[in-house]
Formats: C-alpha cells, structure tokens, sequence
C-alpha cells in the first residue's frame, strides 16, 4: 500500500457535476460534513486522504462533503470485511480516518461520517446531501461552538496483602493459627470485599462527575464501559464511558473540576480525555437513547461468594 504521509498536488474544489466521472475501478469515500465555506475548502486543498488520494469538497445544498476516490477493488462488500477483519488495517484505515476529520474540526464544525462509508460516484455524495440537508444543518447548528469531551470513571481495586508465613503464623500463637484452606478463603473474601468497595466508592465519584459534567454540557451520551479489548489500556476496571458536548468557552473548567474529583478519592481514577471531533453526538438522538447506561458502581461478581 502506498504510503498515506507522501504529499500529494493540490486537490480541485469544485461542485460535484465538474468532477471527472468515476470509472468501475475505484469509489468514492467520504469523511466528514460541513457547510460549504471556504474553511472546509482550504482543508481540502492542503490534506489529503486514502492512499494519498487528494481530497475534494463536493458542495450541494450550501452544504459540502469531504471525499477521495479510493480502489473499488478494496471496497467492495467483500474486500471491506476483509480490511476490517485485520488489524493493522483496520487502525491505518481508522487513522487517516479520524486525520481528516481531526483537521476539519480545527477549521469549522463538521459532522464525521461513519468510518468506511463509500459511494459508487460524486452525484451519488451530492444527493446523499440533498436528501440530508435539512438534518445536516440542524446538527450543525447544533455543535457548532462545542467540543466533544471524554470521561471515564475507574475503580482501582487495592493489592491484596500477601499470605502470611509460616513464622508469623507460628509466632501468633495456636489460637490464630489456621489451616491453609482456611486462610486462603479468607483472604479470597478480603480480596472481595476490598473490590467491592472500590466499586462503590468509585460509583460514588462517577455520580458526581455526572452532576458536575452536565451543569457545563449541552449534551451527554452514556457509552458502554470497556472492560478489556484495545481500547481498555487503563489500570483498573472502568465502570463509567461518558461523552460530553461542552461549549468551548467551559472546556478548561470542565477538564480541572472533573480531573479534581477523582484526585479527591483514594482508588478511583477519573479520566477526562479532548477535545474530539463530536462523533457521539453526530447522529441525531443519540444522547435520549443512550439514557442513563450501566449503574454506576457496581460490582458485576457483587453477592457471589464462590471460590473461582
């Protein structure tokens, strides 16, 4: 594959019916949506997109569209699954991706299209904006001024006291001795009960990182806590995945009232990560259905007693 760093001419911006017809041999993929202003333009013209390939602004509607042709042959349903089926793939595919839209959103709002969305030509982009003008610019209007704020709530269960030994079972006398089952099943429930602590104490601060959080946001979505998988990089379980769209005035008091709640609290670690392109909330609704999410703080094996 070619390498996507090597600088490529500068692309044409031009509306969609001037852009040379698209062959059987190649797609078109589109990136992000945004009003069809000179801002998204120059973004065009200085970056370019998959394989290299320069990007164009296809306009419709006073609305525009960033996109680069890309091979059929690698987009087709088929080739897709197979490109997302492998990693290092997926996370090239994913990066320049995200690239794109990072670049946009540091000129004007743009809302991120779904990764791996392709069209068969340009006028097929063009009147997938037409058709979506009225929603586009209503949620345009909407994020316009806002960031997208992360905030993921940890609990950090503590380490377990080593077994006792031998000698210091000895010099505590027969009546505190205990047999090695004994001594282990107790040591299981310390384990337990320190877990579960953990989790309240770390449901505790995630309720007030919600009630601060959302005195400073206009919009929240609940996401699904990562437990395990890529993604899940942090010591500790996370029990809270919050996304915030924060006015962009707010964001600095935003980031230092949460980061302060979780310093505030022995073993629980809050994680406020930004600003990103507003992938959660890019979708209309997503906020009223992603409701409430998980009950925050509690334990998943909380009332089992067995032994694993």
């Amino acid at each position: 594959m070619p390498d996507h760093r090597t600088a490529t001419p500068d692309p044409m911006t031009v509306p969609s019916a001037s852009l040379p017809a698209t062959g059987d041999d190649r797609l078109w993929y589109v990136y992000a949506v945004g009003r069809a202003e000179e801002a998204l333009r120059a973004v065009a013209r200085e970056t370019s997109g998959l394989y290299g390939e320069p990007l164009h602004a296809i306009e419709c509607e006073g609305l525009a569209v960033l996109a680069s042709p890309v091979p059929a042959a690698d987009f087709h349903e088929q080739a897709l699954k197979a490109q997302l089926e492998q990693l290092d793939r997926l996370e090239t595919l994913a990066r320049i991706h995200d690239g794109v839209v990072a670049r946009a959103g540091t000129r004007t709002t743009v809302l991120p299209m779904r990764l791996a969305t392709v069209y068969v030509d340009t006028e097929r982009v063009a009147e997938m904006l037409r058709q979506g003008s009225d929603q586009f610019a209503s949620l345009l209007a909407h994020l316009t001024g806002h960031q997208e704020w992360g905030v993921k709530v940890y609990a950090l269960a503590a380490s377990a006291a080593p077994p006792s030994s031998p000698v210091s079972r000895a010099s505590a006398g027969p009546e505190r001795s205990v047999s090695p089952g004994r001594a282990f099943l107790q040591e299981r429930r310390a384990q337990r009960r320190s877990r579960q602590d953990a989790f309240r104490a770390a449901g505790a601060v995630a309720a007030r990182v919600t009630d601060t959080a959302t005195a400073f946001a206009r919009d929240r979505v609940a996401h699904r806590p990562q437990q395990g998988g890529p993604l899940a990089t942090k010591a500790g379980e996370n029990i809270s995945n919050e996304a915030y769209l924060v006015p962009v005035e707010h964001a600095a008091a935003f980031r230092d009232e949460l980061t302060a709640l979780g310093d505030a609290e022995a073993g629980v670690h809050v994680e406020v990560t930004g600003p990103w392109a507003p992938y959660s909330f890019a979708t209309p609704g997503n906020a009223a259905a992603a409701g409430r999410g998980a009950e925050h703080g509690r334990d998943p094996d909380e009332g089992q007693d067995h032994v694993e």
